[in-house]
């Protein structure tokens, strides 16, 4: 399209979080119609969280607005007609935004990180978003590939090594349940890119088997393997799959770091849902319930993950449900009552409620997508 950015007079929008191939992908199309996009990141403005979830509906990420139409996440985008994006363009280029426009950052308001890490949870805040940034600036312009061999050698990559050393000197029993969830879940995430790095990404289940029981970092003076942070600390010390023990034994010294009992809601933070990601990616002590209420409502709202089926009195769940049904409550009827408590309001969930006020109601698993986040 021939006219310079110049000549438009509106804005489009697009919320997004880094790392995210949904949002990439999204802005690359936008690019393409030659279109400036106002770009507003949802991790370094969490301000901005519950108004756009207010304005939309929607938990994750990216959501798209052209001035002040919008026009869903990245699949919303795909899916429509030339005709129709022809005429938001249009309309975009001929009319300022109105009052009612999404709102964007006061100038100059943008969350700064420290680089000084000052006790577990900064260093794994810090961890993880220089982890995000390195795998941000490999992401392919349409988000479908990473560039792993190139990350590795970054020096970026170099110096985000030379910190990860720096978690064998953290004090873990001193940790509260809040500030251990943030941090092993960031250090989690943080240490699965450190991985596919090291190892490159498993394709297979044999190989994913030994990359979650095999890929460790050694943090407060003891070994933690993927395995051990998920299934060990974060479920309470429960089996994982496949596993025919528990990860720690009674007199192993790492089961005091293990929660309580297991937190059902990690399963959604450490994961990207595959069609819209919450919009989080770094997790902090001081909203740490909250920020996962989140991201279970941004994955249950992905079709991939929930679909419920009124005619056949069906509800379709992902893998993860299946895998882990005692930290739901066990039995179909908790899982499903679970699930509606953590859904959004959105007609998927006033469908579900629906299918379970006329009784028996069936639940089936999807499958899953083993692929890794670097041929999406």
């Amino acid at each position: 399209m021939g006219e310079p950015e110049a000549s438009v007079q509106g804005r489009i929008t697009v919320y997004s979080i880094q790392g995210c191939p949904h949002c990439l992908q999204a802005k690359a199309t936008l690019k393409d119609l030659g279109m400036p996009v106002c770009d507003v990141d949802l991790g370094k403005h969490p301000e901005l969280r519950s108004k756009v979830k207010e304005l939309t509906g929607r938990s994750t990420v990216p959501q798209i607005f052209f001035n002040n139409v919008h026009v869903g996440g990245n699949d919303d985008l795909q899916k429509m007609s030339s005709e129709e994006l022809q005429r938001l363009v249009d309309l975009v280029r001929k009319d300022p935004p109105p009052a009612d426009a999404p709102p964007i950052p006061e100038a100059g308001a943008s969350a700064g990180t420290s680089t000084e890490p000052d006790g577990a949870s900064e260093l794994s805040l810090l961890l993880r978003d220089m982890i995000l940034k390195l795998f941000s600036e490999h992401l392919s312009a349409d988000g479908k590939t990473v560039d792993y061999k190139g990350m590795s050698v970054n020096p970026a990559f170099e110096r985000y090594t030379d910190l990860a050393i720096q978690l064998q000197r953290v004090e873990l029993l001193s940790l509260t349940r809040e500030e251990k969830l943030a941090f092993f879940i960031n250090v989690y995430n943080a240490l699965v890119i450190h991985g596919y790095l090291r190892l490159g990404a498993p394709t297979n289940m044999w190989q994913r088997y030994r990359f979650f029981n095999y890929v460790s970092y050694l943090i407060g003076g003891e070994v933690f393997t993927l395995q051990d942070i998920e299934n060990g600390v974060l479920r309470g010390n429960r089996k994982g799959i496949a596993q025919l023990r528990k990860p720690f034994s009674k007199t192993d010294p790492r089961l005091q770091m293990a929660l309580p009992d297991a937190e059902p809601l990690i399963h959604f933070a450490l994961n990207c849902g595959a069609k819209g990601c919450p919009p989080i990616k770094t997790y902090t002590p001081q909203d740490i319930d909250s920020q996962l209420r989140t991201a279970a409502e941004a994955f249950l709202e992905n079709d991939d993950a929930c679909v419920v089926d009124s005619g056949k009195k069906e509800v379709r769940l992902s893998q993860i449900f299946k895998w882990y049904k005692a930290d739901f409550g066990g039995t179909d009827e908790k899982l499903l009552s679970w699930v509606l408590d953590h859904m959004g309001d959105s007609p998927k969930k006033t469908s579900l409620k629906g299918v379970l006020s006329g009784g028996k109601t069936k639940v089936s698993y999807l499958p899953y997508d083993w692929s890794s986040n670097s041929s999406h």
